[in-house]
């Protein structure tokens, strides 16, 4: 990144529970952050206020006059658009129709910019972490649902309207399970957390032996963690969902090879802590589904910036916007 010399940026990660900011430098190197209770019930006013605070503390805590900064990137559930900076809807905040953007520029000295958040974690993975140095990253975010990013040349591939790269979304069942986005058969509907715990349950009440039979016919909750743990623990049924998963997205990411000829596929997110027990088997499944040439050199990898990855891609987000080049 050229150009702008200012020497920092703010990455925001805005999420329904928690609001995290990173002061950012321009080797991606986070030099300060903060993470603040979201407060989402307070409405939309009142978090855009305290994303500000966030904002005014970590130039405070850092040394940084608010001329040595390009600006502030938030990244933020959608769907939105990211040229008008607007939140259309983000269900887990309670919001529609927000401008963000022109709302926090008000509040603050310097250019504000939105993008979708897996879009910025994807950039910071492309920009400075596991995909460092590749023509072209994927990313998949694997959590409550499963979100994707796309890198291009160092630029965010995002559609013609803005909404692309929603690689949760991709049917691998044309008649499969009813999605959140109201199709069927999507891999976040086969591979996500909650669809991970729904075939555990399916599972034990078919009969399959479990050390977490107990807790579902108590009603206890049993996440995606809770499963991945008694798998560890020698839980044959747990292990076997655990590698469904993992084989589920293997497909999906079988066509995503397919289409866009990759360096490498990034995994982010909760389930990821998973490991080989994911990886393995969705390797095998995408390896057996693209073609050779198509994954020759290919690398799936874990998140290297973790938890950081929205902050540090949504402040690189808005280096390359200062810049012109976003």
């Amino acid at each position: 990144m050229t150009g702008d010399t200012r020497s920092r940026a703010v990455g925001i990660d805005l999420g329904g529970t928690n609001i995290k900011g990173g002061l950012v430098d321009r080797d991606g190197h986070v030099a300060v952050k903060k993470s603040i209770p979201t407060e989402a019930a307070g409405g939309a006013g009142h978090v855009i206020d305290r994303i500000a605070g966030v904002v005014a503390d970590l130039l405070d805590e850092g040394g940084t006059a608010p001329d040595d900064v390009a600006g502030v990137c938030v990244g933020s559930p959608g769907p939105l658009d990211a040229d008008r900076g607007i939140i259309f809807e983000a269900p887990n905040l309670g919001w529609r129709d927000v401008p963000l953007a022109d709302e926090l520029t008000s509040r603050l000295d310097f250019p504000v910019w939105l993008e979708n958040d897996a879009n910025a974690a994807a950039f910071g993975e492309a920009w400075v972490g596991a995909g460092k140095g590749r023509e072209c990253v994927i990313l998949l975010t694997l959590g409550t649902g499963i979100g994707g990013g796309i890198v291009i040349g160092g630029r965010l591939w995002r559609g013609v309207n803005g909404t692309g790269a929603e690689l949760g979304h991709m049917t691998i069942d044309y008649d499969g399970p009813i999605c959140g986005c109201g199709s069927r058969g999507c891999i976040e509907a086969f591979a996500a957390a909650p669809a991970l715990v729904r075939r555990m349950r399916l599972a034990i009440d078919d009969g399959a032996d479990s050390s977490l039979a107990g807790a579902f016919r108590a009603g206890e909750e049993v996440d995606a963690k809770r499963i991945y743990e008694a798998a560890v623990a020698g839980d044959a049924t747990a292990r076997r969902e655990m590698e469904q998963t993992g084989r589920f997205l293997g497909i999906a990411v079988a066509s995503y090879v397919n289409i866009f000829n990759p360096n490498c596929v990034v995994l982010h997110g909760g389930m990821v802590d998973a490991g080989d027990m994911l990886l393995g088997p969705l390797v095998d499944e995408m390896a057996g589904r693209c073609f050779e040439s198509s994954r020759r050199g290919l690398q799936v990898l874990r998140s290297a910036l973790r938890g950081e990855a929205g902050m540090v891609g949504a402040a690189g987000c808005a280096f390359a916007a200062a810049e012109g080049s976003a």
